[in-house]
């Protein structure tokens, strides 16, 4: 335990989280890039779900897809990041609140939901214009839950 509080608190001290606490205008800059990492992950990803679950079917899903899913990498990529650097002003408070460890259980879960449904040999069939089979449409309906709340529980952080 005394390792994690040790662990928490140099993270606070590193260089870049004394520099958000004492520039405004750099938490701010970096706030925005993770709310636009967000917006470009969740965007991507629920017309992604919204296409497999087989809405917008005149896009075509061999068209479509992989730009999507180049999308959500980037948007993740930049969200996880500036999440970790957000993270990194409070760490010990973030660490204890509640919200937080539940983004970070969704979050978990939005993540293996990807992994397991991009392993499924159907994935890459629909992915290059084959059928969208049921088991398909259940993992992608997940997704749209899960992500969503992970948008929800990330806003409660504030209120916790």
């Amino acid at each position: 335990m005394d390792e994690a509080v040790s662990l928490l608190a140099a993270l606070g001290d590193w260089p870049g989280a004394r520099m958000l606490r004492a520039s405004w205008v750099a938490y701010l800059l970096v706030n925005a890039a993770h709310i636009l990492g967000i917006a470009l992950l969740l965007g991507a990803i629920l017309v992604l779900d919204v296409r497999l679950l087989g809405a917008l079917s005149t896009a075509p899903l061999a068209v479509m897809g992989p730009l999507q899913v180049r999308v959500a990498a980037c948007g993740m990529g930049l969200a996880v990041l500036t999440g970790l650097w957000l993270f990194s002003v409070r760490p010990a408070e973030y660490a204890a609140n509640p919200a937080f460890l539940t983004k970070l259980a969704l979050l978990a879960a939005a993540c293996a939901n990807i992994v397991l449904q991009h392993a499924h040999p159907a994935y890459r069939r629909a992915m290059q214009g084959g059928p969208v089979p049921a088991r398909l449409r259940v993992s992608a309906a997940l997704s749209l839950l899960l992500w969503l709340a992970v948008l929800v529980a990330g806003r409660w952080i504030g209120f916790a």
